[in-house]
């Protein structure tokens, strides 16, 4: 039986693709070699959060949180999903000056939000150091573990008939189905040469169950700018709470290195940009280390919408670390576009035409 559709690809992009393209009818095939939810999924902090870089971030991914919080009663515990909101912290007077006018950008689209003096801080989050100038409260925002959400969003779409294939594809001409999604993070150029995709590494660290040390994910003001700046390397205080009553702690980003082992000297870094912030944290045992792929793009926004070159080809990946966040809009809009309907938000910014030669 020839399918409707071709995902390749299972981390949280993918099953989200599966998930919505089974919902709306299509058959569905999944090819992937390695485990589900593997990969950057895996790998990644598990953070669904409104972003605010640009108009065509925002939309991408407040469209997705409004899609996670409709889900939220049907999720299993297994998924961790916590209200745990976003404190966007500033450690000076300019910083402080910046999340004023976040909070005025926010409040202009509708998004909650609460300004915390350094009188307050304490109050929300006892572990950070003194002397702070303040911090952006979002409390919509929230975290989930994200291989079972992917693995979740998957089992959904075999429910519905899709079919997983445990093995990787090396051509998609090799495919026999009418349409292909490539939905594989930093290997879709395997697939689809000449995408504006590139691997950019993070690191990552877990220490063990200190319950109540952190209360919000925290992030640093400057985060944004060491996010999607494009350096070589970077790190910036990035702290989440988990399930478990572990800290996670990020983070760190590099170019033009594609070896996965932990490298000390960058996590070396980043560990000690997080003590800066929250000095206790150095008598916390780390009990994991790790690194993980994302998949960059030049403007910072994921390529979703159909190949300009190949025909039957759609692309949904270069979200870099915002793909858990914004799989579930990637899902819809790739259905929405594969069946010529129209999407909950406009496709345009995300088409990968934006890089077509010539």
């Amino acid at each position: 039986m020839i399918r409707d559709v071709a995902v390749v690809g299972a981390g949280i992009v993918g099953a989200a693709c599966a998930d919505a393209l089974s919902r709306k009818g299509l058959s569905v095939a999944i090819y992937d070699g390695s485990t589900p939810g593997g990969g950057a999924t895996a790998a990644g902090m598990g953070h669904i959060v409104a972003m605010d870089d640009s108009e065509a971030q925002f939309t991408l991914t407040r469209y997705s949180q409004g899609l996670w919080d409709r889900l939220v009663p049907e999720l299993p515990a297994q998924i961790e999903f916590e209200r745990r909101g976003t404190l966007w912290v500033a450690a000076d007077e300019e910083e402080m000056g910046a999340g004023i006018a976040k909070q005025q950008w926010y409040a202009a689209r509708g998004v909650s939000t609460e300004w915390l003096d350094a009188a307050a801080l304490p109050d929300a989050e006892p572990n950070l150091r003194a002397g702070l100038a303040g911090g952006l409260l979002v409390r919509g925002d929230s975290v989930i573990y994200a291989p079972c959400a992917a693995r979740w969003l998957l089992d959904r779409a075999i429910a519905r008939g899709a079919e997983f294939h445990s093995s990787t594809v090396a051509t998609v001409a090799a495919l026999r189905e009418k349409a292909v999604v490539v939905a594989c993070g930093t290997a879709s150029g395997q697939l689809v040469p000449d995408i504006a995709v590139r691997p950019r590494k993070g690191h990552l660290a877990i220490t063990d169950r200190y319950p109540d040390f952190v209360r919000h994910q925290l992030v640093e003001l400057g985060y944004l700018k060491s996010a999607h700046g494009h350096d070589a390397e970077s790190v910036a205080f990035n702290v989440q709470p988990r399930w478990t009553g572990q800290v996670l702690v990020g983070s760190s980003r590099q170019y033009d290195t594609e070896t996965p082992e932990v490298e000390h000297r960058m996590l070396a870094r980043m560990l000690g940009r997080a003590v800066e912030y929250m000095p206790r944290l150095a008598a916390l045992s780390v009990i994991r280390t790790w690194t993980g792929f994302r998949a960059a793009t030049p403007d910072s926004l994921p390529l979703i919408g159909p190949h300009p070159e190949i025909e039957r080809v759609w692309l949904a990946t270069g979200h870099e670390g915002l793909g858990i966040t914004t799989s579930l809009a990637t899902g819809e809009l790739i259905a929405a576009s594969i069946l010529g309907h129209a999407a909950g938000i406009p496709i345009e910014p995300y088409l990968p035409a934006r890089f077509a030669h010539g």
